[in-house]
């Protein structure tokens, strides 16, 4: 494989000046591992994707002490390709793996993050059933998509009780929980796929582009057991912020994010909402919030992420 004939003929180069990880490791805290970075003006992200800020660039060929690595975004070079993302707290941000100088597309013997707030754990089919009942009208389906959700939950930080419930009570009323599903009777172009029911080339062309797949091309990738989560995740934390929403048990503002008008669904999505909190907590807590302010209430569904957020500030604390 091309790849690893360049990543080990770089290992090898780098064994001749003495910077091999095998001759450093001893140097650094035992909690980490060091690495070597090939190439020049390689980018330090502050998180493990593509639209995340970069924090520094790399000049060239650079050692690096990795504490932990995250599944990220896919970052494809001549040498390879990965979706591996290692953390290097000195500085202050993650590398991808694919210019990392080893044979492997994911760091071997190192951690993989568990970040401030780690997971609680997978979310399962029981749970599933047991929050939604019947909208879960194909199991063996949904049990099928089951693990692309859960690491998009992950990547997404859809990690507490309260940030899983509103993503799968949206989840359930948008799609059944079922990763290849259109939307029934939508005959348009960019009509409703996925999980989130992406819809609009308002979306399908800034998706495309945040994954570096053509959307626009060939929009039934929305649809598809490889996109159909990561998609939702996009949406979910970069065409809107959504994640802080849930924190706040506001699911107007939940609701006003996916981009319908208000109405009777609302409270559909609320007591779903709800249900799933009780399934996860044992409980449903107080202070949730079902309703919208006027500002939110017409169709949002094209506004930019900048216009939306400006008019969540309007209204007080309604959603």
């Amino acid at each position: 494989m091309l790849k690893r004939r360049i990543r080990r003929l770089l290992i090898a180069t780098l064994a001749l000046t003495g910077l091999t990880a095998a001759g450093l490791v001893t140097a650094v805290p035992a909690s980490a591992a060091v690495f070597n970075t090939y190439g020049t003006g390689v980018n330090v992200r502050a998180d493990a994707y593509l639209s995340s800020p970069v924090v520094r660039t790399l000049p060239g060929p650079t050692s690096i002490d990795v504490d932990c690595q995250k599944y990220g975004d896919l970052v494809t070079v001549s040498g390879g390709s990965s979706r591996w993302w290692a953390h290097v707290p000195a500085l202050g941000g993650y590398v991808t793996v694919a210019y990392v100088a080893i044979p492997e597309d994911k760091l071997p013997g190192v951690a993989e993050c568990g970040g401030t707030n780690p997971p609680s754990g997978d979310i399962t089919l029981a749970q599933v059933q047991a929050m939604f009942g019947t909208r879960i009208a194909n199991p063996s389906l949904v049990e099928t998509g089951l693990p692309s959700l859960n690491q998009a939950m992950r990547d997404a930080n859809i990690n507490t009780p309260y940030r899983k419930a509103a993503f799968l009570a949206t989840l359930v009323h948008e799609s059944r929980l079922e990763y290849n599903i259109r939307e029934i009777g939508d005959t348009r172009l960019y009509g409703g796929r996925g999980y989130i029911q992406l819809t609009g080339d308002f979306n399908y062309g800034p998706a495309g582009r945040y994954f570096g797949i053509d959307l626009l091309g060939n929009p039934e990738l929305a649809r598809s057991l490889q996109w159909s989560a990561p998609i939702a995740r996009w949406y979910w934390t970069v065409a809107r912020n959504i994640n802080p929403f849930a924190d706040q048990l506001n699911m107007g503002k939940v609701n006003a994010a996916i981009g319908y008008p208000a109405g009777a669904e609302d409270q559909r999505r609320c007591d779903s909402f709800k249900n799933a909190i009780r399934v996860l907590t044992g409980s449903v807590p107080g202070g949730i919030i079902c309703t919208r302010s006027k500002a939110l209430s017409g169709d949002t569904s094209k506004l930019s992420r900048t216009q939306f957020d400006a008019l969540t500030k309007v209204g007080g604390g309604l959603g």
